[in-house]
């Protein structure tokens, strides 16, 4: 289980004032339940992502967290860029104590980078840093798994083989899904929330978020 307790997060402003982005939020994420973060762009979605994972402080209130959770799916976790990606694999592998061994290979398997993989980070493109960061996430069994919009990393061939990885760890992990799109949950979800204003509302279904986020922004067009 995963649970938000009086979140808050804010930032500085240039001007001297601040704005608040999560705003005294508390939410359970039960486990074994695929839940949605639905929001619209700037609501403050991946910073939730980001504190849920520990990757981003909260200003007050705290995390508990009784699970194992991924980076956010895509995103390179502190990857250094003066170290090879194996360097890298190594590290982080050590770090989350898995094996080693069965990590890189793994990840030099899937990721298609070739000799690249020999090579610092810092010589490669954004494209191959997603694919090395996605491998890296499906060579660890982790109980959660965080999704920032997209699953989408590399041409068709390469996504087509990252969606049955996926659906591989899903089938016995739970996600918690970011997105300004409904649609992008309903093939993984069982509910969803909405984060609107700094609150986070949650719902036991899609249908009823989805609802509610409809009229969320059909109130801020009038």
């Amino acid at each position: 289980m995963i649970e938000l307790i009086g979140i808050e997060k804010h930032y500085r402003l240039k001007n001297g004032g601040r704005k608040v982005v999560l705003d005294n939020i508390d939410a359970v994420f039960p486990k074994g339940r695929n839940i949605g973060i639905l929001g619209l762009n700037g609501s403050g979605k991946s910073t939730m992502i980001r504190i849920i994972g520990g990757a981003e402080r909260p200003n007050a209130g705290r995390v508990k967290k009784t699970v194992s959770v991924s980076w956010p799916l895509g995103f390179a976790p502190s990857f250094s860029g003066s170290l090879t990606g194996t360097e890298n694999l190594r590290f982080v592998a050590r770090i989350y104590d898995h094996d080693i061994d069965e990590v890189t290979e793994f990840v030099r398997d899937f990721a298609e980078l070739g000799r690249y993989m020999d090579e610092p980070i810092n010589t490669y493109s954004s494209g191959m840093r997603a694919k090395l960061a996605f491998g890296l996430s499906m060579a660890m069994d982790f109980q959660v798994y965080l999704i920032d919009e997209t699953l989408s990393v590399g041409d068709a061939a390469f996504q087509a083989k990252s969606k049955r990885v996926f659906e591989e760890r899903a089938a016995r992990s739970s996600l918690i899904v970011a997105s300004h799109h409904i649609s992008v949950m309903q093939d993984y979800c069982h509910a969803a929330g909405v984060l609107h204003d700094g609150k986070f509302t949650m719902f036991d279904d899609l249908e009823s978020a989805n609802e509610f986020y409809t009229d969320y922004i059909a109130e801020r067009a009038a």
